[in-house]
């Protein structure tokens, strides 16, 4: 990596300032979540079934076709009027790291990036957008430059992004089919950050809470872990609600895509089989394996309560289970929303939401 001699300022460009009105755009497995937002006030939420054969593995099939659901989506519900759009990147689109780099200016900044992903995309570089946000505050970097000796050069702490230019060309053609215009793309966890600062600005605590957030998603699980609005670890389970999909196909003898939608209903109170207890078990331990390990890396740790998204909040007793082996107090997402308790289902728009709001 070539290693750029710090400046004596550090000039980052000006944040650009958003449009007023936002509709946020979550693209997930087997739903379309949209959330109109203007500021930090949740105008309008909707959702629609997804059709089959338009996402794969979080990557567009047919950007056109897409376009004209999300305009159908919008018209459908009273969104006709909005005009620009903020997309969540799929965690299998995206990449997202949080590093620590010499003090340096954006020009160099801007040149250095791409370097910081050679162990993790195994493609040319150059078919990839990288972008950045500075999680050192002005004063982080003042005392960085105080305490700059022979022996410490000052250093900033960054969380970058890296897209494919393919994915980003493809939702941008997508977004025109709709009639909006891209002003935003950032990964989930960008979405998160952005509702937990709101929390945290709204507890008025000083102090940094710590946040678990659990997206109980159909392909995986993912364990978010925060302190404040500091980003401290993601851990993956490489499992997800599938497994429940094949439990009830099996024992109720229909398809796994039938069966999906006996899970949502809970048709016949099929949540509650023998199978599928079972397999709220194997997750929940998977889950405290997870947290342990957190907890034994971060021994400082106090955490103690669990934010729950995704499709899998909603299904009653995956949550007691869950409850109960990691001992720890849940709540569904929704609470991290400005007035998520008077939208219903709230919890399954938590990324479109914090991914509209400046």
């Amino acid at each position: 990596m070539p290693v750029a001699a710090f400046p004596k300022m550090l000039k980052m460009p000006p944040m650009p300032k958003l449009p007023k009105v936002l509709v946020g755009i979550d693209m997930g497995y087997d739903t379309l979540k949209l959330a109109l937002c203007r500021g930090s006030v949740i105008r309008k939420v909707a959702s629609a079934p997804m059709p089959k054969n338009l996402l794969r593995e979080g990557r567009l099939i047919s950007p056109a076709a897409m376009g004209e659901f999300i305009k159908e989506t919008l018209r459908q519900n009273g969104m006709r009027h909005v005009t620009n759009a903020a997309v969540v990147l799929s965690n299998e689109t995206s990449y997202i790291r949080e590093v620590s780099m010499p003090l340096m200016s954006a020009e160099q900044l801007i040149i250095n990036i791409p370097y910081e992903f050679n162990d993790y995309i195994t493609d040319e570089l150059k078919g990839y957008v990288f972008d950045y946000a500075m999680l050192s505050t002005p004063e982080d970097i003042e005392r960085e430059r105080e305490a700059a000796s022979e022996d410490h050069a000052p250093a900033m702490e960054l969380m970058l992004s890296a897209v494919q230019t393919q994915v980003l060309n493809d939702i941008k053609f997508m977004l025109h089919k709709a009639g909006l215009k891209l002003v935003k793309a950032a990964p989930s966890l960008c979405a998160y950050i952005s509702l937990i600062r709101r929390a945290e600005a709204a507890s008025g605590d000083t102090e940094a809470k710590e946040y678990c957030l659990l997206d109980l998603g159909f392909q995986s699980i993912r364990m978010y872990m925060f302190r404040g609005d500091r980003h401290i670890v993601t851990r993956v389970l490489e499992t997800g609600l599938s497994i429940l999909d094949e439990a009830i196909a099996d024992s109720m003898d229909v398809d796994t895509h039938l069966a999906h939608t006996y899970l949502l209903t809970n048709y016949e109170g099929c949540q509650n089989q023998e199978a599928c207890v079972n397999a709220y078990n194997n997750l929940a331990v998977e889950l405290m394996r997870a947290l342990n390990f957190y907890r034994f890396s971060n021994p400082d740790s106090e955490v103690n309560d669990v934010w729950l998204c995704g499709g899998g909040a909603v299904i009653v007793p995956l949550q007691q289970v869950i409850r109960e082996t990691l001992n720890m107090n849940i709540h569904q997402a929704s609470t991290l929303a400005p007035g998520g308790d008077r939208i219903p289902d709230c919890y399954q728009y938590i990324e479109s939401i914090g991914i509209a709001m400046e």
